[in-house]
């Protein structure tokens, strides 16, 4: 046993260790940070996901949804964090970022401009409904509600009791 190991057995080692799912999705960084800033307009929607208030992950029993204008939200992080709740105004998927009513700096020539936040650092507290995202709301809870009826990775007394059996 005191022989060298292959390059391929340490390569076949480490891959194992990883527990890699997909073998068509890349875990290299390099390769993830340029396709999250290459990203199409329709993937970049939802990238920019932001979760929702407590009362209405309670209501429709889903985490986070894509933002859209017209929503309500709060900034939770960074120096706009905890003020009132502010009105989406525009969805600026080019910069991954929202800008919110009321939340402005002034720039060095006097004029006010927006100041751009990015989606996860907010919480929606109202959502601007219409037909389509009533349709998303009923798709994830239904989801959502199938994993928790599985049970997912979790033991119960019976596949603990197979399992010893055999």
């Amino acid at each position: 046993d005191t022989e060298p190991r292959s390059g391929l057995f340490r390569l076949l080692s480490t891959a194992a260790s990883k527990m890699k799912r997909n073998p068509f999705v890349s875990s290299s960084r390099r390769k993830n940070r340029k396709r999250h800033f290459n990203a199409p307009s329709h993937i970049r929607r939802k990238l920019m996901s932001a979760p929702l208030s407590k009362d209405l992950k309670q209501k429709y029993n889903v985490r986070s949804m894509p933002v859209r204008k017209d929503d309500e939200v709060q900034v939770t992080r960074g120096h706009y964090k905890g003020q009132q709740v502010g009105k989406v105004i525009t969805v600026y998927r080019k910069k991954f970022v929202v800008h919110i009513e009321r939340i402005t700096r002034e720039k060095a020539n006097g004029a006010t401009v927006y100041v751009g936040i990015h989606p996860s650092k907010v919480q929606i507290t109202k959502l601007k409904m219409d037909k389509d995202r009533k349709k998303l709301l009923d798709k994830k809870a239904k989801s959502r509600k199938e994993n928790t009826d599985k049970l997912k990775g979790k033991h119960t007394e019976e596949t603990v009791g197979q399992t010893a059996a055999e």
